[in-house]
């Protein structure tokens, strides 16, 4: 069973333990801004392949590979002009730019599922200072079973992988509760959205001073995290855009005014009372777990406005309500 080490008051023994566990090619669960992540060296094959094998994950799916700061970012990836000023407006932070992987990278090929690009971030708070101390850049997808919701607290981590992993670094709850939002800038100089989430578009779009496309490329490859149609998903059915509460459903609320077959509801869980798409973000994967916690089998979930931080959390719901794979096994 995994440890968990509270870090506040803490921090260096916090810090020298993790590092002792990934100097064994081992990953430890950390906690971002975003949700928590499941970290390991992102330049040893091995370590990377226990992250999959850790998760149950599809080896197709690349991992974000976190750094400490833009300067580590460089040795690692090529910037373009708009990439670098992405970059310079919201690092650290929950933004991941997809980027031509630089010649003589040691990132091992697994983190990037053989792919000629990298996802990089550079993370808020504690896991940028962890990877400071290490001195490499750390993989690190959610620290979930694979195709299930994502975690942002310890307790979640220790319920889906406690039995898995050595090191779980409690650091509270998440504050964003989303994954990064991921771009990618094409050679034509458009940029594209990869994966909406922690930060708005409209905020990349302010910095960026160009439109960002939404349209898949032509490919459909799978370029980044969070692109397969079925994900972060809990155990029971999951309908979206509900206006009303079937007999037998949790309800997961937006909003204050009544919904019709709420009273009978199994469980109401407010996402966000006042209707705020960034309250909603920050507690939808906390409250999802709830509502899978009651037995329900299935969770209606309100409309939600899909301004700001909406479009995320739009985009983990449609992967959350989508059909399942055999044997469950999304990504």
């Amino acid at each position: 069973m995994a440890k968990t080490l509270q870090i506040e008051g803490q921090e260096e023994a916090s810090l020298a333990q993790a590092v002792a566990v990934l100097a064994r090619g081992l990953p430890v669960a950390i906690p971002t801004e975003t949700v928590y992540g499941l970290a390991a060296d992102a330049t040893d094959s091995g370590a990377v392949r226990t992250i999959y094998a850790v998760k149950g994950r599809p080896s197709v799916n690349p991992l974000i590979c976190h750094m400490s700061d833009l300067v580590m970012a460089e040795r690692h990836a090529d910037f373009d002009p708009l990439s670098r000023r992405l970059a310079e407006a919201f690092w650290p932070g929950p933004l991941t730019l997809v980027l031509p992987l630089r010649a003589g990278s040691p990132i091992a090929p697994e983190a990037t599922a053989g792919l000629p690009s990298v996802g990089i971030r550079v993370p808020r708070g504690f896991a940028g200072r962890l990877i400071a101390a290490y001195g490499k850049p750390l993989a690190a997808p959610s620290a979930n079973p694979s195709g299930r919701i994502s975690p942002t607290t310890a307790a979640h981590v220790e319920a889906g992988l406690g039995e898995r992993i050595e090191l779980i670094l409690d650091g509270g709850p998440a504050r964003v509760g989303v994954e990064s939002t991921i771009v990618k800038v094409e050679g034509d100089g458009t940029l594209r959205l990869l994966r909406p989430g922690g930060l708005s578009v409209d905020d990349i779009e302010r910095v960026a001073g160009v439109p960002v496309s939404r349209g898949q490329a032509a490919s459909a490859a799978i370029e980044a995290p969070g692109m397969l149609a079925s994900h972060y998903a809990p155990r029971a059915a999951v309908r979206i855009g509900a206006t009303e509460v079937r007999p037998g459903e949790a309800f997961l609320k937006f909003g204050s005014a009544a919904v019709p077959g709420e009273d009978a509801a199994v469980a109401v869980f407010a996402l966000s009372a006042a209707g705020d798409p960034a309250e909603a973000a920050s507690r939808l994967f906390e409250l999802m777990k709830r509502a899978d916690e009651t037995g329900a089998t299935s969770i209606a979930v309100s409309p939600i406005p899909p301004t700001g931080l909406g479009e995320a959390v739009n985009d983990r719901l449609a992967r959350a309500a989508a059909p399942r794979p055999e044997k469950d096994e999304a990504s």
